[in-house]
C-alpha cells in the first residue's frame, strides 16, 4: 500500500540556509551539462524521497553550487543569460529525475526575471549579485481564504525610514529553502510590492505544513510574518509590472510546462524500463515478452508522438519568448509569447497526466505494488498541473485565433 496517509513533518526554521560557494557558468552549453550532472543525482533517491517527505537538502545545494540558480542573470551584471529555450529544458531535465527538485526554484527563475523590468539599478546590482554568490530566492506571494490568487492580504507598513510586513502565506514553493525570502503584501496607498527579507529575520517563520499527495518535496507551506522588518532599499515596487506589455506571465508558464514535460519524461522512462524487465504478457498476445505485445508497442508509439509534440511546443515557445523579448514588447508581441507558451502549457499538461496514467495499464498489476512507487508520476503530474486550469488555455488560443483577443496579464498566461 502506498504511504500516502503519510504526514508531513511540523517544522519552523527561522535560521537561513548555508550559504556555499556557487560557480558562474559561462553559456547555455554548460548550464544544459549542469543540469543532467544534478538530474543524475538527484535521480538516485528521487523515489524513497517522495515516500519519506524527505527535503532534497544536498540535490538543492547541489543545484546552487553548480551555478544553475544564476543562469538567467543577464550579461551586464555577470550572469550567462541563457536562452528560454535553455531554461525550459534545464527545468524540463531535472524534473524528469525529481519533479519536486525542479518545481522548487520556479519561482526564483520568475522573480528574477521581474527585477529586470521593475527593480532600481541599485536593487538589481545588490540582488542579483547575491544569486551570483549562491543567495537563492523563495516565494511568499500567494495565500488562502482570499477571493482569488490576486488579492492580498499581507500589508506592508512604514516604520521610520524603513518598513514592517505583516501577513501570512501559503504554497510558498522555495521558502523553506531560501536566503531571500520575496514577500507581496499591498503598501500603504493600496499598491502590490515585493520585500526581500533576509532568512532569519526577527519575526519571519517558516512551517513545513505541505501536505499534498504530490510533488510532496516541496516544502510549498506555510510563511508567517509578524513585524517583520524590511529595509526600504530591499522593496521592490512590484505594481509597476502592469504599467506596460511584458512577458513575466508566459516566462511562469514556461517554466511550470517544462516541469509538466519532465514529469512525462520520466514517467515514460520507468514504463519503458518496467515493461521490459518486469511485467508478463496477456495470455492472448501469444508472446514470451510483453515487449512483443502489437497493443503495447502500438500505445508506447503513441505516447512518444504526444511527448515529442509536447517538447516540440516547449521549444517552440522558448524560442518565441527569446524573439519577444529580444526587441521591444507591445501589446502584440507580448499576447504572442503567451499563445505560444499557453500552446505548450496544454500539451505538456495533458501528456503528463496520459502518460503518468497510461503507466499501469501497460506495466500491469505489479507495477502498482508500493515498492516502486511508480504512483508519484501521477500523483505529481495531478498536483503541479493544478497551479491554473488548462481549460483557460484552450479558451486564450482559441480566442487568439479566432477573434484576435488579446489573453489576460497575469502570472498564469
Amino acid at each position: 500500500m502506498s504511504n500516502l496517509a503519510q504526514t508531513p513533518v511540523q517544522s519552523d526554521l527561522d535560521i537561513a540556509p548555508p550559504l556555499l560557494p556557487a560557480t558562474v557558468l559561462s553559456n547555455d552549453a554548460q548550464a544544459l551539462d549542469a543540469a543532467h550532472q544534478l538530474a543524475k543525482a538527484a535521480r538516485l533517491q528521487a523515489g524513497l524521497r517522495d515516500q519519506q517527505r524527505k527535503l532534497p537538502w544536498a540535490e538543492i545545494e547541489q543545484f546552487t553550487r553548480s551555478g544553475l540558480g544564476s543562469i538567467t542573470i543577464p550579461r551586464e551584471y555577470g550572469g550567462p543569460q541563457v536562452s528560454f529555450v535553455t531554461l525550459a529544458e534545464v527545468f524540463a531535465i531535472i524534473s524528469a529525475a525529481d519533479p519536486a527538485l525542479g518545481q522548487i526554484p520556479q519561482n526564483h527563475f520568475g522573480i528574477l526575471h521581474g527585477l529586470q523590468s521593475v527593480a532600481s539599478e541599485e536593487q538589481k546590482k545588490v540582488l542579483f549579485q547575491s544569486v551570483l554568490d549562491g543567495w537563492r530566492i523563495g516565494n511568499a506571494g500567494p495565500e488562502r481564504g482570499t477571493k482569488n490568487t490576486l488579492e492580498l492580504k499581507a500589508r506592508i507598513t512604514q516604520d521610520g525610514d524603513d518598513f514592517i510586513i505583516n501577513g501570512q502565506k501559503f504554497y510558498s514553493t522555495g521558502a523553506l529553502f531560501a536566503h531571500w525570502v520575496a514577500v507581496k503584501a499591498l503598501n500603504d496607498d493600496g499598491q502590490q510590492v515585493m520585500a526581500f527579507v533576509r532568512r532569519a529575520t526577527q519575526g519571519l517563520r517558516i512551517v513545513d505544513d505541505w501536505s499534498g499527495f504530490g510533488q510532496r518535496t516541496t516544502a510549498s507551506g506555510t510563511v508567517l510574518l509578524n513585524n517583520v522588518p524590511v529595509e526600504a532599499g530591499l522593496v521592490v515596487e512590484n505594481w509597476r509590472l502592469g504599467l506596460s506589455p511584458n512577458i513575466q506571465g508566459a516566462i511562469s508558464q514556461l517554466i511550470q510546462a517544462a516541469i509538466d514535460a519532465g514529469i512525462a519524461r520520466g514517467a515514460l522512462d520507468d514504463t519503458l524500463q518496467f515493461v521490459r524487465e518486469r511485467s508478463r504478457p496477456w495470455i492472448d498476445a501469444k508472446v514470451e515478452r510483453v515487449s512483443d505485445d502489437p497493443y503495447v508497442i502500438a500505445d508506447i508509439g503513441k505516447l512518444k508522438i504526444e511527448l515529442h509534440a509536447a517538447q516540440a511546443l516547449l521549444r517552440k515557445a522558448g524560442q518565441v519568448l527569446d524573439q519577444v523579448s529580444s526587441a521591444p514588447i507591445t501589446e502584440q508581441s507580448a499576447a504572442r509569447a503567451s499563445i505560444a507558451v499557453a500552446h505548450a502549457k496544454v500539451q505538456t499538461t495533458e501528456v503528463s497526466l496520459l502518460v503518468s496514467e497510461k503507466l499501469f495499464e501497460l506495466a500491469g498489476s505489479r507495477a502498482t505494488l508500493a515498492e516502486f512507487n511508480l504512483d508519484r508520476h501521477w500523483r505529481n503530474a495531478r498536483v503541479h498541473t493544478l497551479h491554473d486550469p488548462v481549460r483557460w488555455k484552450y479558451h486564450a488560443i482559441g480566442a487568439w485565433h479566432l477573434n484576435g483577443t488579446l489573453p489576460a496579464r497575469h502570472s498564469w498566461i
